[in-house]
């Protein structure tokens, strides 16, 4: 008997689909941006599909922006399908309090080696709260996308394993009325994490006392007991850090059906997110959000191998800088 022919290897191609959002604009000021006071950045628009879904012109814009990407999913080939990404940073956390008070430089050298000081912890931080007040302005807005809005709520919902994510999204999604096939159960992702290594607010938790604070919040598969990445010498780079994001997106777009997902991150783990799916940069402060429609195709053959890229270590402090 013959062997059976090889599966033929392909990849995933990530692209962002401009001109839904003004986050994706290169006129649109990050700085000056809020999710809250925008419709989440939807920009109001005719699409091509209105005519059949809403010829009397009664429905939201978001309504006619989820039944366009119904249309375009349906209309695609086997190979193509588009997804709707819900990205929120997590809100201020006492590690971003102390950088704010003893300032950048002299966190990065010394203080953010610390877990932390007399008056707080910040060693896998939580919420202020002025971070705890940010998720639940979120989940204000939330409610009423879902009222006003009638927008598609996430059939999915990811998070990072460090606990003001988890905080962050526990408060921005609870008591919404969500529908029934819909609930908020997010599963708990290790690679969709901050920058890792040496700063102790980037070091998480072990499963067991995160699955303490959040006992009905699955973990996905292989997730370790102890934080296996984090080094205390060792930081990681944008490089090394947008090869991790591409595995992760590659894991959850070859495994996830669904079209909405929501993804509870961090600022730099979203800009990551950014940068592989092809996105402009849009820098998110502490409990931003950040909507983005993205193209996945499967393409045949297979990329170049990846040269895994190295890690920095950063000059560090055996004293406050005041103190030397």
């Amino acid at each position: 008997m013959g062997e059976a022919p090889k599966p033929e290897e392909e990849y995933l191609k990530f692209t962002t689909v401009t001109g839904y959002f003004q986050q994706d604009d290169p006129a649109t000021n990050p700085k000056a941006f809020d999710y809250a006071t925008t419709n989440f950045g939807l920009i109001n628009r005719a699409y091509d599909t209105d005519a059949n879904f809403d010829p009397e012109g009664t429905k939201t814009q978001w309504q006619k922006f989820d039944h366009h990407v119904t249309q375009i999913n349906h209309e695609s080939d086997s190979n193509t399908q588009y997804k709707v990404l819900y990205m929120g940073r997590h809100g201020q956390g006492y590690h971003n309090a102390a950088e704010s008070y003893y300032g950048t430089e002299a966190w990065d050298c010394y203080w953010s080696l610390q877990d932390g000081n007399e008056t707080s912890t910040w060693a896998d931080a939580l919420l202020t709260d002025i971070g705890i007040a940010e998720a639940k302005k979120a989940n204000k807005f939330w409610q009423s996308l879902i009222s006003d809005q009638k927008i598609s709520t996430p059939q999915s919902y990811y998070t990072s394993p460090l606990l003001r994510c988890m905080q962050t999204a526990e408060h921005t999604f609870t008591g919404l009325t969500l529908p029934a096939d819909r609930p908020f159960i997010p599963m708990i992702k290790e690679l969709v994490r901050e920058v890792i290594g040496v700063h102790t607010c980037d070091r998480r938790s072990t499963k067991t006392v995160i699955h303490g604070k959040y006992p009905n919040w699955p973990f996905e598969e292989g997730f370790a007991e102890e934080d296996e990445l984090w080094s205390a010498t060792l930081r990681e780079t944008a490089e090394a850090q947008d090869q991790r994001t591409k595995v992760v997106l590659d894991d959850i777009f070859s495994n996830d059906e669904n079209t909405h997902i929501s993804i509870s991150s961090h600022s730099g783990e979203i800009s990551s997110i950014l940068r592989v799916l092809g996105h402009r940069a849009f820098a998110l402060s502490t409990g931003q959000m950040i909507p983005v429609l993205v193209k996945i195709e499967k393409v045949k053959g297979t990329l170049p191998p990846v040269v895994k890229a190295p890690w920095d270590k950063p000059k560090t402090c055996e004293k406050p800088p005041a103190m030397l």
